[in-house]
């Protein structure tokens, strides 16, 4: 299982800041967040998507992988 940690705006839309995840691929896993959490559908495309700790946007195997942080666009200064 893979853990996936949501931050901020993220967080207050899937209405959770964790929790564990079967998918396969990182499309997959994208996917399936927007179908569990729809109020995601217009965050998650902007946000940074840490796959254990390296930033990727593209699909990618799950297969090793342990930690998933969602991070949604921050302000700052």
């Amino acid at each position: 299982m893979i853990r996936v940690r949501y931050f901020a705006a993220a967080a207050a839309a899937a209405g959770t800041d964790a929790e564990e995840r079967g998918e396969r691929t990182l499309l997959d896993l994208r996917a399936a967040i927007i179908a569990e959490h729809p109020a995601l559908v217009d965050i998650l495309p902007r946000c940074a998507m840490m796959v254990d700790g390296v930033r990727t946007d593209a699909d990618r195997p799950l297969d090793d992988v342990q930690l998933i942080d969602v991070l949604p666009p921050f302000a700052g200064g």
